[in-house]
């Protein structure tokens, strides 16, 4: 069952380009959660019994091993993000309320994870949990506008040092260079041609609405059934 909780803001990780980590310590420890799942966080006081204060959806960041921290990443794109830019410090007091959502990615079958920007903390705590004995395939595509906005980078790639069975591309829209990176957005047809049997993949996508809308057409298109393709749609 959800639970609500009182948390202190440890930290406010500046990322650029209005991109922000935060890292929460509940004054309880979290209920335990799933990777994939997600929280409401809300910046007002809360009191027990009272209506929840407005609140906005973040994907859990941080692996479900650690409930006594919780980590969400977020850009400043709305009235709600922007407050939280302006109002959250070392020391803040904010509420909230989880686990919710069932984008959970399942471990029986070869799968293929499309992740732009911070929709990539959709991912983060199933990254976190992948070891050697994973026994099944998994592709990841991870963009952002710039390559230094690829902000979980080093999760992605110690996970990679850690599951052979972990694929990973990363792609860049400016400023790329090297081998590293794709230049551009992930495009369906780039993602269908890189994988092998394409059609038999089960894809999960989380990143901006725009980029969901176009990919899952992209793949419809080039013959994926609709359940083939499971988006972190929340927002």
């Amino acid at each position: 069952m959800p639970q609500k909780l009182p948390c202190r803001v440890l930290e406010v990780l500046s990322h650029g380009e209005r991109v922000y980590s935060l890292f929460l310590q509940p004054e309880l420890p979290a209920p335990r959660f799933l990777p994939g799942q997600f929280l409401h966080l809300a910046l007002d006081e809360y009191t027990p019994g009272d209506f929840w204060p407005d609140s906005r959806t973040f994907s859990i960041a941080s692996a479900p091993v650690d409930r006594q921290q919780l980590r969400i990443t977020y850009a400043v794109k709305g009235k709600f993000t922007t407050r939280m830019e302006a109002e959250l410090h070392e020391g803040s007091r904010v509420w909230v309320k989880m686990p919710y959502g069932d984008f959970i990615i399942p471990a029986d079958h070869d799968i293929c994870l499309l992740a732009g920007g911070t929709g990539v903390t959709a991912f983060t705590a199933f990254l976190a949990g992948l070891s050697p004995s994973t026994p099944q395939r998994i592709h990841l595509f991870y963009g952002a506008r710039r390559p230094d906005l690829l902000i979980y980078r080093p999760l992605v790639q110690a996970a990679v040092q850690r599951c052979p069975g972990l694929h990973v591309t990363f792609f860049a829209e400016q400023d790329f260079a090297g081998t590293d990176y794709q230049p551009g957005r992930i495009e369906a047809v780039t993602v269908l041609a890189s994988v092998p049997m394409p059609l038999a993949l089960t894809y999960y996508l989380a990143g901006p609405p725009g980029m969901i809308q176009a990919l899952t057409a992209g793949l419809c298109q080039r013959g994926l059934a609709p359940g083939q393709i499971i988006a972190d749609a929340w927002e």
